[in-house]
């Protein structure tokens, strides 16, 4: 599937950039900012970060209207976005369309 051509794909890319960008304040913008007296990396991911997260909600929004998601399955994708790696499992385990949806056990 390519990840452009569909709002769940673009959910998806979405998700892993967001969260990349997480990481990449907590783990290295955060400590620079307080351990190193920069700011300015806290600054330019923070932007980053704030845009990518504002792009996930409306994607979410967006798929859960077209896709008639449960309010659980909605809330979840918004609890993990804010939660480290969080983006990473919505992206492989919420986020999935029907055809790959993975067997039960």
């Amino acid at each position: 599937m390519n990840l452009l051509f569909s709002s769940l794909g673009r959910l998806r890319l979405v998700s892993i950039l967001e969260g990349l960008s997480l990481l990449g304040l907590l783990g290295v913008a955060m400590p620079l900012k307080y351990l190193l007296h920069q700011p300015e990396a806290v600054r330019i991911v923070g932007l980053v970060h704030g845009v990518l997260f504002i792009s996930y909600l409306l994607l979410l929004v967006q798929n859960a209207i077209e896709q008639r998601w449960p309010l659980g399955k909605v809330g979840l994708g918004l609890l993990l976005s804010v939660v480290p790696f969080g983006a990473f499992y919505a992206e492989r385990q919420l986020f999935q369309s029907p055809a790959t949806e993975p067997l039960p056990n």
